[in-house]
């Protein structure tokens, strides 16, 4: 009998719990425990303004602890950050992490300082522009990042259901190195995924570990979610 497994699923920047539901289902068929959440001033009509990334760690943290069984934390894109946050405070709790498409901190440098000098300035231009400091959601964000591969019409949906993006979130560090978190960690990518700023194989190598590779893009787990869910419940 395959041992029961409690995931929680982490989303990445602009997303909500809603993104990883079409996966989640598919765990909880296969007899786990899934909890899709939704990070603090990313939810439908949430002020984005105010929000730092210890914000979101402490989320992930306050979830956590709320359950009694150990969990798997599954992180998408800038969902790496308080997932790798949380994972260091939740030791006792945490079994593995699993990053997808998954931004891996480097200690000390936030998100912003590690992208290249070009996308640097654009974000920090962003968020100083912004009168509430947030990242408004974009459909050219998705149609030439997150699923360049989907129809029009699922694009278009799924822009109208992002929200934007607490700036503060992107602009705080770790002090914590992913690859020394005291548990085990797995990199899964989408074979077609140009969203994030630097290679899988470079995010993994952060982890000490291979890549393991699906079908689709940076929102595989939308337009793939039986594959992403196999490869979750396989690493």
């Amino acid at each position: 009998m395959t041992p029961v497994s409690t995931y929680v699923l982490i989303p990445g920047g602009w997303h909500a719990a809603w993104c990883w539901w079409p996966v989640a289902k598919r765990l909880r068929a296969a007899g786990h425990h899934a909890i899709a959440l939704t990070l603090p001033g990313l939810d439908d009509g949430d002020d984005p303004s105010g929000y730092r990334l210890t914000d979101a760690v402490d989320y992930v943290v306050s979830q956590v602890r709320g359950l009694q069984l150990d969990v798997i934390l599954v992180a998408h894109s800038w969902g790496g950050y308080p997932a790798t946050g949380a994972a260091e405070i939740l030791t006792d709790k945490v079994r593995k992490v699993i990053y997808f498409n998954a931004l891996v901190p480097v200690r000390g440098r936030s998100l912003v300082d590690d992208h290249p000098p070009a996308g640097r300035d654009l974000l920090l231009r962003l968020i100083n522009e912004s009168p509430d400091g947030a990242i408004a959601p974009s459909l050219a964000y998705v149609e030439e990042l997150f699923m360049q591969d989907a129809a029009p019409e699922m694009q278009r949906m799924v822009a109208d259901l992002l929200a934007p993006q607490p700036g503060g979130y992107f602009l705080d560090a770790l002090n914590v190195d992913p690859a020394d978190l005291g548990v085990a960690t797995a990199y899964i990518a989408s074979d077609s995924d140009c969203a994030p700023q630097w290679p899988a194989a470079e995010f993994a190598s952060r982890l000490g570990v291979e890549p393991v590779y699906v079908p689709g893009t940076h929102l595989s787990m939308l337009t793939h979610p039986d594959e992403v869910a196999k490869a979750i419940m396989a690493a």
